[in-house]
């Protein structure tokens, strides 16, 4: 278990987010409703572990009330509540890919656009079917939670701003939601407990009336399962850094960016078909999801990032959470989507020589053990295009300097390598790496990586790199922050 030092950087990465993929009953409820339910918590309640990696939902039901027809048989379907806390569901099998695989800079092959790739064959725990709490409210989220109605130990941590991203692997925009993260604490010691609600702004409705005035924003509550560090760590192998506040967990499902994507994007205009025209899905049986958190190092933000693959272990979309406490984020400017227009300010930022320092923290099949090291990155870019990549780690308290040579080529904000790994540029000073193709890595049984960048300030970055082994467990994490000389 990790241990830390207060209450705020013990659960600085607030993120467990809901996973599953069940359809989910919705209610309107009052706001009032909504504040006496979390009076009436009781602090006294036992802490109970996550029904897999990822999975959300909340033990205690939302409030009883009038409710909308479920997506798939448009029949209301009521909330019963439970007469006191459920009983802790077993621990699920651990998933695995089957021999071969990973992510990584080593191994891989372009693999995109291959016809007849068969999905990768995942040892997954039997899919149980988990009640998703979806509410509906038309107050502003930013009400729902006070101090008052937290019981005695609670802590609130304020309520955090939040804009969701969603990008192809050519770094463009397809979708962008608001949304709003409230997260609370109680309990004490080992013991302290994260509480969440993510309220996703939804999207207005296509059909409209003549006379009737522009109706308030309404926002769907979803709600996430209470954890600690004991399930987070046990469930979704953490890899967290509390100095630096930054973590990174593995997912199986990807339900609650689904979920997110389907309230923003269609509203009440949804109907809950397989494949909306104007949305694009994650898919519903990734062989990978990995979320990256990065904090700003000036302020209170942060920067979430989330690699989906799908099935045939290609990518299948990126996802980007901008928070920031009690105030809005302002994003960097997406609104160059044109494929054909090359973002040179996105690579040329990346050139040149990068200095700084490591810390890779492996998981406890591993040793659970911590190194650190020196590092030297450098990027450049010949006259013809071609790029040339060293990578230099020198073991701290050591001689030992292991070089890394990379060659690729820019196409537009897509940085393809030699051996299969690729970067998407993003807006904001961000990239995200990984394997063109798992499968490669796979069938060669070599690790692989899912790498996050964010260079919040020019000259000045911080990257998160979650390594896997070819049995599709987490091997170490490893934060780095570099300065350009």
């Amino acid at each position: 278990m990790l241990e830390v030092g207060n209450v705020k950087t013990r659960f600085a990465m607030a993120n467990t987010y809901s996973t599953c993929n069940t359809s989910s009953p919705t209610a309107r409820v009052r706001i009032d409703k909504v504040q006496r339910a979390a009076e009436r918590k009781n602090t006294n309640t036992p802490l109970l572990p996550l029904h897999s990696a990822g999975h959300g939902g909340n033990p205690r039901g939302p409030p009883s009330g009038r409710l909308r027809g479920s997506a798939s048989t448009g029949q209301p379907t009521p909330l019963r509540r439970r007469a006191g806390p459920p009983p802790p569901p077993p621990a699920p099998a651990r998933p695995a890919l089957r021999p071969g695989g990973g992510h990584g800079r080593a191994g891989g092959g372009r693999g995109r656009g291959h016809e007849h790739r068969q999905p990768l064959q995942l040892l997954r725990p039997q899919r149980r079917q988990v009640e998703r709490r979806l509410l509906r409210t038309y107050a502003p989220p930013s009400a729902l939670y006070n101090p008052q109605s937290l019981p005695a130990s609670g802590s609130l941590l304020r309520l955090s701003i939040v804009c969701v991203q969603q990008f192809d692997a050519h770094g463009r925009v397809q979708q962008e939601i608001s949304t709003r993260l409230s997260a609370s604490t109680y309990g004490e010691g080992d013991l302290i407990s994260l509480m969440q609600s993510l309220y996703i702004k939804q999207a207005s409705s296509g059909i409209t009336f003549a006379d009737e005035e522009d109706p308030e924003p309404e926002w769907a509550e979803y709600k996430i399962k209470e954890t600690n560090m004991f399930t987070v760590d046990k469930y979704q192998q953490i890899g967290f850094f509390p100095d630096q506040k930054a973590f990174a967990l593995r997912y199986q499902t990807a339900g609650m960016l689904e979920t997110v994507l389907r309230a923003g994007v269609l509203g009440d205009d949804d109907t809950g078909e397989e494949s909306p025209k104007n949305l694009k899905l994650p898919s519903r049986k990734p062989s990978i999801v990995c979320e990256n958190c990065i904090y700003s190092l000036d302020g209170n933000g942060r920067v979430r990032a989330f690699h989906i693959m799908d099935p045939k272990g290609v990518l299948d979309t990126l996802i980007v959470f901008h928070e920031n406490q009690g105030t809005v984020l302002p994003l960097a400017d997406s609104s160059s989507n044109d494929p054909e227009i090359p973002s040179n300010d996105r690579i040329n930022a990346l050139l040149g020589r990068w200095e700084g320092h490591s810390v890779t923290k492996r998981s406890g099949v591993y040793g659970a053990t911590l190194d650190e090291a020196d590092t030297v990155v450098l990027l450049e870019m010949d006259n013809n295009g071609q790029l040339i990549q060293d990578n230099i780690s020198t073991k701290t308290g050591t001689s030992t300097t292991t070089t890394i040579h990379w060659t690729g080529v820019a196409n537009n904000n897509l940085l393809q390598f030699d051996g299969g790994y690729e970067i998407t540029l993003l807006p904001g000073g961000m990239y995200m790496g990984y394997p063109s193709d798992i499968s490669k890595c796979i069938e060669q049984l070599d690790p692989f990586n899912l790498e996050f960048c964010w260079m919040e300030s020019p000259g000045k970055r911080q990257r998160l790199v979650r390594t896997f082994d070819s049995a599709g467990l987490a091997v170490s994490s490893t934060y780095f922050i570099e300065t350009k000389v």
